[in-house]
């Protein structure tokens, strides 16, 4: 039994959690520990500004580039969750903005 991610409540305030946390349930790192690790060792931005403290609190519609060993994600936070659950889960908590479909016109300059 899965929980969805839950949106913002409007009523206590905007909604916060720490960014290692935050990377940790969205799968962005297999331990909470390697999301801390990714944050101290400047692989994260944070609306386009480098973070190098784990417990730095994102909001919904903050932009998080991270840069891991093969790969650069783009992501919007979108929700958070209680807890850190399947892929299907995690994927519902950020807008990937790196994936781009091509389109006819990509070829064209």
């Amino acid at each position: 039994m899965s929980r969805a991610p839950h949106p913002p409540d409007d009523s206590a305030g905007a909604a916060k959690q720490r960014l290692d946390k935050y990377l940790w349930f969205a799968r962005m790192a297999r331990t909470r520990a390697a999301a801390a690790s990714l944050v101290t060792g400047r692989h994260v931005r944070l609306n386009g500004r480098k973070i190098d403290q784990p417990s730095r609190a994102v909001v919904i519609g903050d932009v998080l580039t991270v840069s891991l060993s093969r790969d650069v994600r783009v992501l919007r936070v979108l929700a958070f969750a209680e807890r850190r659950g399947p892929y299907e889960d995690a994927r519902q908590l950020y807008e990937d903005l790196s994936e781009r479909p091509a389109g006819p016109d990509d070829d064209q300059e």
